[in-house]
C-alpha cells in the first residue's frame, strides 16, 4: 500500500477528482467563494476535507486486520458488520436466538 502522508496535494486532488468523476459527482459545481447564508463548501475546502480523509483515516481503516492467532486464520474472521444483530439474531449462543 502507498504511503498517503507522502503524496503530493496535486496527485491527491487528481485522485479525488477522479473517483468522483467516475461516479456522477462534479466537485466544479461547487462554488468558488463560501456563502455563509447557504453553508456549501468551496471546491477548495471539499478537496481539503478529502485529503485530509485520504491521509488519516484510509490508513487507519487499511491496517485492521481482525483479531486471530495467524493470518490463515484471520482470513477466515467475518469482517465488521453494519448491522451484526441481522447476521447474530439467530446463531447459536446469540441473546436473540430462537430457541
Amino acid at each position: 500500500m502507498i504511503d498517503p502522508t507522502g503524496v503530493s496535494d496535486d496527485a491527491l486532488d487528481l485522485l479525488i477528482t477522479t473517483r468522483l468523476t467516475l461516479a456522477g459527482v462534479d466537485l466544479d459545481q461547487l462554488p468558488a467563494v463560501a456563502d455563509p447564508a447557504t453553508g456549501v463548501p468551496t471546491r477548495s475546502a471539499a478537496l481539503a476535507s478529502l485529503r485530509t480523509f485520504l491521509r488519516t483515516t484510509v490508513p487507519a481503516i487499511s491496517a485492521w486486520e481482525p483479531p486471530a492467532p495467524s493470518p490463515e486464520a484471520a482470513q477466515q474472521a467475518a469482517a465488521p458488520l453494519l448491522y451484526p444483530s441481522i447476521a447474530t439474531a439467530w446463531a447459536p449462543g446469540s441473546e436473540g436466538s430462537a430457541r
